[in-house]
């Protein structure tokens, strides 16, 4: 018989023994039908990539199964039928893996579920920094002091180093210039009267 592997993921409302009885409710079916269920592993109330059907999170079930194809039609038309599972998944593949799945294992957690990462400071080289000090930071950096800008050119000012007096223009009493395109298209004027002319 072919060998298929099927996932499914259930509604996070039902509890857990729910989920076995969904599981145990698609076992028989399959062994009615001539088939059955070498391997199931319970994976867990697992948040879900996407909502689906307006869920956030979903419990995952997965089953390793020996069974003729119409048994494992006649298994996902139950869970297409029942409103507790959410989506299904079933693939024919060539031999069951026999070791756990790897969302099964457990990666080295402790008791409070945070990876082996470590303190605050251990990263940064060794048991962690300490502060010799009462706990004072130190002085801090003038807030008005002008910064240095990274994309300056040399020679460039900065807007902290400009002064009122540097942005005001040279002359406050004449009027600024304006090209003659602008100013009214004189020059232009005097191209079509060419034109005309010719």
């Amino acid at each position: 018989m072919p060998l298929y592997e099927s996932t499914f993921i259930a509604r996070p409302d039902i509890s857990s023994q729910q989920v076995d009885g969904l599981a145990e409710q698609f076992r028989e079916i399959l062994t009615e039908a001539g088939g059955e269920v070498a391997k199931t592993e319970y994976w867990g109330l697992r948040s879900l990539a996407y909502r689906i059907k307006k869920n956030r999170k979903g419990h995952y079930y997965f089953m390793n199964i020996d069974a003729p194809p119409d048994a494992i039609d006649a298994m996902e038309h139950t869970m297409r039928i029942n409103e507790d599972v959410i989506r299904y998944l079933t693939v024919r593949v060539e031999e069951h893996d026999p070791n756990p799945a790897p969302l099964t294992q457990s990666r080295g957690r402790g008791r409070d579920g945070r990876g082996g990462r470590g303190g605050r400071w251990e990263s940064r080289g060794g048991e962690g920094r300490r502060r010799e000090d009462d706990g004072e930071r130190g002085e801090r950096r003038d807030r008005d002091a002008p910064r240095e800008r990274r994309d300056a050119a040399p020679g460039e000012t900065t807007p902290a180093e400009a002064t009122p007096a540097a942005a005001a223009p040279a002359d406050a009493g004449t009027e600024p210039k304006v090209s003659e395109a602008a100013a009214g298209g004189e020059a232009t004027g005097g191209a079509a009267e060419e034109k005309s002319d010719g």
